[in-house]
């Protein structure tokens, strides 16, 4: 069978690392890489992934053009976390008849936020014979996927609660900027204000979980606060003084007939001593996991990515989510043993109704 082509839309640190493991997946080939940055743009794809031999693949910055040239089976978006902001880009892959997976937090649950846009995704994908999933390790995998599956093995389930602790200096400067480290408190409550710094996916990542167990909530709540440096810390990629912020603690809940029944809390900033990824359920039996360690969330969201390729290619157009397909599983990237042909069609899934 010919390999599945696949074009990179965003070349950040995660959309390079999905390129790494795509190159290194026999089954796969990359065939063209759009970013809007100038200084990508125009230079082979390999330096911008560290490949030792030239790639031959030219990044564009024009992303309708190099779409109509490419013919990709499927797009990997990589851009933004902001449903509306990617929006003009995922009509435009959809509109050249090409699948999605994306690293796009808002769309990984859309139905509760985002209830129109994600009608809007879902009608274009079918009407072009495309799927679309956003995958990511959170949301997508670690605070919703992992938690839902863990209550197949319950008689009954009571409450929920995600706890995911990270060491942020181990993690690309992308993100160390994203949860505030080294804004003053008073700059980062000003820009938690404006929603420009945070974890964006906890309001998605507890409405998965709802709906998967049948829970109508009153509300969701996310709130954010500053984790303060008690003393100089440097994460090799920027520093941070004592007094200075180093990263965020950050609680969701949703609210089951005034109590909160789901709770999602993340501390991720420079020098935490223990990393690891939680979960407690409440319930019959009562389940309790911890990873030591924790999920390494640059790493493993390329490769949730990578391994959704199979199923997103499986899936009948349309606008799916993490909820609505067979949970990935490590892919070598062996056609041979993995189905790409569409299933019958079924319902739309819960999150574009």
């Amino acid at each position: 069978m010919r390999p599945v082509r696949v074009i990179h839309v965003g070349l950040g640190p995660v959309g390079a690392a999905i390129a790494r493991q795509v190159a290194a997946r026999p089954g796969l080939a990359s065939v063209a890489a759009v970013d809007v940055d100038p200084g990508k743009a125009g230079r082979d794809l390999a330096e911008l992934t560290g490949a030792p031999a030239p790639a031959g693949i030219v990044v564009s910055g024009d992303l309708a053009r190099t779409l109509k040239k490419a013919r990709a089976d499927v797009a990997v978006l990589s851009t933004g976390s902001s449903l509306e902001a990617v929006l003009p880009q995922i009509e435009a892959i959809l509109e050249a008849g090409t699948s999605i997976v994306s690293t796009c937090e808002e769309l990984s649950y859309p139905g509760y936020a985002h209830l129109r846009i994600a009608r809007r995704i879902h009608a274009r994908a079918k009407r072009r014979r495309a799927a679309v999933l956003a995958a990511g390790v959170n949301p997508g995998f670690a605070m919703d996927a992992l938690p839902i599956a863990l209550t197949a093995v319950c008689g009954r389930v009571d409450r929920i609660r995600v706890n995911r602790v990270q060491d942020a200096s181990l993690r690309r400067l992308p993100f160390q900027q994203k949860i505030g480290a080294g804004l003053a408190p008073e700059e980062f409550r000003k820009r938690a204000e404006e929603r420009a710094v945070g974890h964006v996916g906890f309001t998605e990542s507890v409405a998965m979980i709802a709906d998967a167990l049948g829970w109508r909530l009153d509300r969701i709540t996310d709130r954010v606060q500053p984790r303060i440096a008690d003393a100089p810390v440097s994460s090799g990629l920027l520093a941070v003084a004592a007094g200075e912020v180093c990263g965020i603690v950050q609680d969701a809940a949703g609210f089951r007939n005034g109590e909160p029944v789901i709770a999602l809390h993340m501390e991720a900033y420079l020098g935490a001593p223990a990393s690891y990824d939680e979960v407690r359920i409440d319930g019959t039996p009562p389940v309790a996991m911890r990873i030591e360690g924790g999920i390494h969330g640059d790493l493993a969201t390329a490769s949730i990515v990578v391994n959704s390729i199979p199923k997103v290619l499986a899936a009948p157009p349309g606008l799916h989510t993490m909820r609505d397909l067979p949970l990935p599983s490590f892919w070598p990237g062996r056609l041979s043993s993995t189905p790409l042909a569409p299933s019958r069609p079924r319902r739309a899934p819960q999150s574009a109704r």
